[in-house]
């Protein structure tokens, strides 16, 4: 039990530090501010530098596509209009339960506007226990639980494409009424770098599979991100306030262990920044990510990113280069994930949808385990049950 009696002494010194942490926030912005204004009129020798000097830099660096002072206006939504979304949850694999298996839970939610149309609300749960399945990420070092996420993050994507191009192509046949294909999160998949290759060859391929799935269906596909603690854009910046004719931060301050000299708005974020230049309805310029983990894509779903005003929050959103290079659809797409916050009181109601779709409760479990219990006893198996533990656990009498 936590003990409030003895909290309550720390509270002044965290407020106190708070005020202090706020004031310099907003020293950072302004500064960061007048850097922008400085830029925009060398944004193209900036972006120059950060091509020539991009594999010598040791921060990751956006390039914008479009001028640093936009602040652009996302138009209305259609009226007619359906919305894609999926997310996941899952069982893990327990020793102490009746068998060493795990659970992947995908929530399915369509969403139609102005069509008169049922909604789809459901989920789709798959049981892994086939050896291959619990033990092949032994092989590369990798806990089961990070590969079940892995394996996760395969079927959002694969259960997202087919649930749209279902609805859109014959004989779903919708392909005049505009949609959108939501992913809760970034469309970067970081924890892709560190996997070996064997690893990686088994998840990014049947993800980008999907992602070209939806292209060639034109169903724009977009990741809203909540709470972005990117600093991609500001970083940008850091190109101009380098001290050095050349921003080669190997021979230049590579032996530094502290403040590189041009962190000088650091640890602003980008959605920081942007929640003091964007008014309600209006998104950033766009930008490029340079990201390393991004050579592995394919040229045509390399990730765009901007920052959308959406009133609750500055959001991240994220889209492939197909979809940032066609403006119409950009713009399209935009206006229904802004339509989706309003709806959802401050975060996109397909997203949410789908969450409450696949989270998978206490008595979830309880249920799926106890519903295999049935089964194993109904073949035959003998002395099936929980471990000691397990079962202690489950009758406490704390």
């Amino acid at each position: 039990m936590l003990d409030f009696t003895k909290i309550a002494g720390h509270i002044p010194a965290i407020s106190q530090h708070l005020r202090k942490e706020a004031l310099a926030s907003r020293q950072r912005i302004e500064k960061a501010q007048i850097l922008q204004q400085q830029g925009i009129t060398q944004q193209e020798i900036l972006i120059d530098k950060l091509e020539t000097w991009r594999d010598r830099l040791i921060f990751a660096a956006a390039t914008p596509v479009e001028p640093l002072d936009s602040c652009i206006n996302i138009p209305s939504v259609a009226y007619k209009h359906s919305v894609f979304a999926t997310d996941g949850s899952q069982i893990s694999p327990s020793h102490h339960e009746i068998a060493y298996c795990y659970l992947i839970n995908i929530g399915r939610v369509m969403l139609h506007y102005g069509q008169s149309l049922h909604p789809l609300l459901d989920s789709l749960p798959e049981v892994f226990y086939q050896e291959q399945d619990l033990y092949v990420s032994k092989q590369w070092g990798i806990r089961l639980e990070e590969w079940m996420g892995y394996r996760r993050t395969v079927s959002e994507a694969q259960i997202l494409a087919d649930m749209a191009c279902q609805w859109v192509l014959p004989p779903g046949n919708h392909q005049d009424v505009p949609n959108l294909a939501m992913v809760d999160g970034s469309l970067i998949y970081w924890f892709l770098d560190g996997l070996p290759l064997e690893a990686r060859e088994q998840i990014l391929p049947s993800i980008l599979a999907a992602w070209e799935q939806l292209r060639a269906t034109k169903i724009p596909l977009m990741g809203y991100i909540s709470a972005s603690r990117s600093t991609e854009g500001i970083n940008f910046l850091r190109l101009q306030t380098c001290p050095y004719d050349h921003p080669n931060c190997v021979i230049h301050c590579g032996h530094l262990t502290d403040k590189y000299p041009c962190q000088t708005v650091s640890p602003l974020r980008d959605a920081t920044f942007w929640s003091h230049c964007l008014q309600p309805g209006q998104r950033s310029p766009l930008y490029r990510s340079n990201l390393r983990i991004l050579e592995l894509y394919e040229e045509s779903q390399k990730v765009y990113f901007c920052y959308v005003n959406v009133g609750s929050e500055i959001a991240r959103i994220e889209v492939p280069q197909w979809l940032a290079e066609d403006s119409q659809l950009f713009n399209q797409s935009l206006s229904i994930m802004l339509a989706q916050v309003h709806k959802g009181y401050g975060y996109p109601v397909a997203l949410a949808e789908s969450h409450n779709q696949a989270v998978v409760r206490g008595s979830d479990r309880a249920r799926f385990f106890a519903l295999l219990e049935q089964q194993l006893v109904r073949v035959g198996l003998k002395n099936v049950g929980t471990s000691y533990k397990e079962a202690r656990k489950r009758g406490s009498i704390a």
